[in-house]
């Protein structure tokens, strides 16, 4: 059991600690309140990092700290009220050096926690307009940022790199299951070049990288008592990407129709009236710096997701099971198929979606 108190006192805390208790479910790191003895200082919230997961520690960090500088420093420009609640504040140590401490084992941080603040579940329309509208600021806010950003997960969402770990398993053949998802293989194979556009616009110029938040749940966000947003949060997969990670990504799980794991493939649809929600939201906030190109290629993210995740599924499933926690054998063959319906129920709204985003760009 680690000495919670031991940890906090690495940190320049303002106040006394007098409780440490655990804090939400989350599925990646492991967080606590820690309470204060004075109601005249703040609560604080500390995380263990997974390490397993983020590797080079340092850069995440330094990625997390320079979007949360560079946040806090517009919205003072701006002279907005309660800046504190809306932006994260990251404590340092005590010698100042790092937002991080390494206790010979674990990775921890801490940041001020922000009261009276709430997060939401529930995907529906008016949640998935908030955050597009939440996500698309955060882009917008760091456009000008003027810092070097790594990954944080290198090829985190780079389609050609998932491709080669598919061809890499398919060679393999390390389960035996080859033989058995040749058609499904054939299917994503099929789309695969088309799939890396992306990459391919990048590398002839046209497209530009941004620092996105690569993990555009409607959870993700904060809302203070009255229902408006407070920020953003969840920085750890902040990260050079193109927007149609944040874009597509949301869309991937906030409009499906059913969770991405059900067995019913044929429940599976692409909820138009979660895209249009997400999507009027997005460009409210995003419109105002993307490039044509951006904004032409959005239907192609909310492709390229289900893609991504159906090809990332079936590399596992291929490899026997050895990324994603499977709770039956077949459990890798279903998300397959269940992404893979998604995607095609995204390709037949394509035109559709095309033409919404155009008489949104015409409201705007």
């Amino acid at each position: 059991m680690k000495d919670f108190n031991e940890i906090i006192s690495k940190f320049a805390i303002v106040g006394t600690v007098a409780e440490v208790k655990p804090l939400g479910n989350g599925l990646i790191n492991d967080t606590y309140i820690v309470k204060t003895a004075d109601d005249a200082t703040p609560d604080y919230v500390l995380q263990r990092i997974n390490h397993h997961i983020f590797t080079d520690v340092d850069t995440l960090q330094h990625n997390i700290e320079a979007v949360t500088t560079h946040i806090r420093r517009k919205l003072e420009e701006t002279g907005a009220d309660d800046i504190d609640r809306k932006v994260l504040t990251f404590v340092k140590t005590t010698d100042g050096t790092k937002t991080y401490y390494f206790d010979g084992d674990s990775y921890w941080r801490v940041m001020v926690f922000i009261p009276r603040a709430h997060t939401f579940e529930a995907v529906n329309p008016e949640s998935s307009r908030n955050a597009g509208k939440a996500f698309g600021n955060f882009q917008a806010m760091l456009v000008d940022l003027d810092e070097d950003l790594k990954e944080s997960i290198p090829d985190f969402h780079n389609m050609a790199f998932r491709i080669k770990q598919l061809h890499d398993a398919v060679d393999a053949d390390a389960a035996g299951r080859v033989a058995e998802v040749k058609p499904l293989l054939d299917e994503l194979e099929s789309r695969a070049e088309e799939m890396c556009k992306a990459e391919r616009l990048h590398r002839e110029g046209k497209l530009p990288k941004r620092i996105c938040h690569c993990d555009t749940k409607v959870n993700n966000m904060m809302f203070d008592d009255n229902g408006e947003i407070l920020c953003v949060i969840d920085l750890d997969t902040v990260m050079p990407s193109f927007i149609f990670s944040d874009y597509g990504d949301f869309l991937r799980t906030g409009a499906n129709t059913l969770a991405e794991d059900d067995p019913n493939i044929d429940g599976v649809e692409f909820n138009m009236d979660i895209f249009k929600a997400f999507t009027e939201g997005y460009l409210s906030s995003a419109g105002k710096f993307l490039m044509p190109i951006e904004i032409e290629n959005l239907p192609y993210a909310a492709a390229l997701f289900p893609y991504m995740q159906a090809v990332r599924f079936l590399t596992d499933y291929i490899n026997g099971d050895t990324y994603y926690k499977i709770k039956y054998p077949e459990h890798n063959l279903v998300r397959t198929r269940n992404q893979f319906k998604l995607l095609q129920s995204v390709e037949a709204h394509t035109p559709e979606m095309h033409a919404f985003i155009s008489e949104q760009l015409k409201q705007n």
